[in-house]
């Protein structure tokens, strides 16, 4: 099975994703893990290079899902092409999709998360809350079912909910 999540920049998608790894278990793909190891590569951050993260990540998961593990795609997923990568790798190997958005109530809270998070990236920077909100405006709608996980929730409880979702 591969779980996409999907949710703006701050929600806490890396969160649950590690914690929910954790419980099934499942492999994490994390799309801006593999973004800033290749803007630490010297190539320049562009369109280009967050779309060779997602290659990269689902050619990552799709070998993962061939060996009968379960992946889960952390990466905010807020436009079709993204989420579409994520598919075909599940689609060529016929494992399962499952979508988790996750996202945040409190726009204070949102704001704050991400304004003091620390994610250990060395060259791909956090994005400023204006990004935030561009990309919110950009998000696409998603086709098909999901589960929507409220972070303002304690996160073992959205675990949970996730983890029934999921079975």
């Amino acid at each position: 099975m591969l779980v996409m999540l999907g949710g703006l920049p701050g929600v806490g998608k890396s969160a649950l994703a590690d914690l929910l790894a954790t419980r099934l278990p499942a492999v994490v793909v994390s799309v801006d893990l593999i973004d800033d190891a290749i803007v630490r590569s010297g190539i320049a951050m562009s369109f280009e290079t967050g779309l060779a993260a997602y290659l990269v990540g689902a050619e990552i998961a799709r070998t993962q899902l061939r060996n009968g593990l379960a992946v889960i795609a952390d990466a905010a997923n807020y436009l079709e092409v993204g989420r579409a990568t994520w598919r075909e790798a599940a689609e060529r190997v016929g494992a399962e999709v499952k979508v988790i958005e996750v996202i945040c109530s409190d726009e204070r809270l949102h704001r704050s998360r991400l304004e003091s998070r620390q994610r250990g990236l060395i060259a791909y920077p956090e994005l400023p809350w204006d990004d935030v909100l561009a990309r919110r405006a950009q998000t696409e709608p998603w086709p098909e079912d999901r589960l929507v996980l409220d972070s303002v929730e304690p996160l073992d409880r959205n675990v949970e909910k996730a983890i029934a979702f999921l079975r």
